[in-house]
């Protein structure tokens, strides 16, 4: 529908009016409605999460210090959204991304749930491929452990599976990668 001031661009603001029990109702674009003064409640309250996502991510660099500094900006291949810009907008640019800054989200996800594995039910669509992260997740815990107790002979060996498994999944991702 085109905004019914300008007639050229399309309507995004829809506005009902009861003046003297009439009821009008007006279909506006953005720029047309706020010329009339007409503004979201929301375009000047800053996106929640964006902020509290800048906020987690700033306190990890001032904790890491220069380390978080010095890292190279990590972006996805997929849609070109760099860490620094997700952190800013606290939005991904496609599922690419999830992916791609894995390594980056799971400590903001641990000190925001508490946790960075999800419980919950999946598709079974996903189900093989949450699995491998589940067992990589299990292993980089188990790993730890044995490194904790000293016991470096099942260290070495959770690190070998560990690589195993990283392995094959870049090998099919980079077949999907050729299928597409």
């Amino acid at each position: 529908m085109k905004c019914q001031d300008c007639n050229n661009s399309e309507a995004t603001v829809s506005l009902t009016q009861i003046i003297n029990n009439e009821k009008v109702v007006l279909s506006l674009c953005k720029e047309c409605a706020a010329k009339r003064g007409f503004h979201s409640p929301l375009d000047n309250i800053p996106f929640p999460l964006a902020n509290f996502l800048a906020e987690m991510m700033g306190k990890d660099k001032i904790e890491k210090g220069s380390k978080a500094i010095k890292s190279p900006d990590l972006s996805c291949p997929s849609c070109g959204l760099s860490f620094e810009e997700f952190s800013r907008l606290g939005r991904f640019g496609c599922g690419e991304c999830y992916k791609t800054f894995r390594d980056k989200l799971q400590g903001l996800l641990r000190k925001i749930h508490g946790s960075s594995l999800h419980k919950g039910k999946l598709p079974p669509m996903l189900s093989e491929e949450a699995s491998n992260i589940k067992e990589q997740e299990r292993l980089e815990q188990e790993l730890q452990r044995a490194i904790e107790l000293e016991d470096f002979e099942r260290a070495a060996d959770l690190r070998d599976k560990l690589k195993s498994l990283r392995q094959s999944e870049s090998e099919e991702e980079s077949k999907e990668k050729e299928n597409v």
